[in-house]
């Protein structure tokens, strides 16, 4: 069901200039697609995120929750109910040093490449592999985000949440169940009621490093990402996941002769045949034809199901 009045004017009382209707998600997402956000929600804090996530449940009221919006996809018709985005709050970072272990815990409003400069510049070692990943601290956990070097599984410690009834919940990492860039809730949810809780903040365990060591590390690993990748452009990343670990969806892509196949505005990057870029004026509609004709073609050849890696939501 639609918001109705009654909706909107305690959404407006709640949280004033922190709500706005039918707000375009091209402004929130790195594809610059997608139709509006029915109400699209940035709590000022944890308090306004408890009040928010009660009034939802109680009044059934469909929600979701972004991040950077770097990772997802929103069909042209947009997403109703009342989209929430923690990339506006939630920014802290705090770190325990002690002996051989760092122990840092961020929240899940920060953008990890902000992340990576601050440990590069303490000289906390084990987040190198996130340089260049345009994520946000929650959303990277969720995806597992990661590259060759590494992913959030390897260095994640904990995690605290928030359950849609208000509820606080701490999960260490025996009771998350990672795999390649998904994170899956072990059992029927958190709760017992198969509903996913909010990621809030991840605690990590990181060693000492150098300072110097890792700033020279991450020049060369951005210059390769640089080099390869087509960050000149609007995207949300690798859009399959790799078939196999020894397998690449850009590998396959391009033996498929994919390149720079166009539909709309959406186009198959010639630097590399894993991106689906916005050429300039696509829609979500041209997104996704183009994600069905990769997946037919590399099919037929190789008779392998590309699937994808990037989240696509709404109507």
């Amino acid at each position: 069901m639609p918001l109705g009045t009654k909706e909107k004017n305690w959404l407006t009382e709640q949280f004033g200039r922190h709500v706005r209707f039918d707000e375009p998600m091209t402004r929130h997402t790195y594809f610059k697609v997608g139709g509006p956000a029915e109400a699209f929600v940035t709590p000022p804090d944890t308090a306004a995120l408890e009040q928010l996530m009660r009034w939802c449940r109680s009044d059934r009221q469909p929600w979701m929750v972004i991040g950077g919006g770097s990772n997802l996809l929103v069909k042209d018709g947009g997403i109703g109910g009342v989209v929430i985005s923690l990339s506006r709050c939630l920014k802290d970072i705090r770190t325990t040093v002690g002996g051989s272990d760092v122990r840092l815990t961020a929240q899940a409003g920060v953008k990890l490449p902000s992340l990576c400069r601050y440990c590069i510049e303490r000289g906390f070692a084990g987040f190198n592999f996130a340089l260049g990943i345009p994520s946000t601290v929650g959303g990277a956990i969720v995806m597992n985000a990661g590259t060759a070097r590494g992913s959030m599984a390897d260095v994640l410690e904990s995690v605290d949440c928030l359950q849609p009834d208000g509820r606080w919940v701490r999960f260490d990492r025996r009771g998350l169940d990672f795999s390649y860039r998904c994170l899956s809730w072990k059992g029927s949810g958190p709760n017992g009621e198969g509903e996913i809780p909010i990621i809030v903040d991840g605690s990590f365990s990181l060693k000492p490093g150098d300072a110097k060591k890792l700033a020279d590390e991450a020049k060369e690993i951005l210059k390769m990402r640089t080099a390869k990748q087509p960050i000149d452009q609007p995207s949300a990343g690798c859009f399959f996941k790799n078939p196999a670990p020894d397998r690449s969806a850009g590998e396959l892509i391009e033996k498929a002769g994919l390149k720079g196949r166009q539909i709309g505005g959406a186009r198959v990057s010639t630097r590399h045949a894993n991106f689906i870029v916005n050429g300039g004026g696509a829609t979500a509609r041209d997104i996704l034809a183009l994600m069905e004709l990769v997946q037919k073609r590399v099919a037929e050849k190789f008779a392998v199901e590309l699937v994808p890696e990037v989240k696509i939501v709404g109507h």
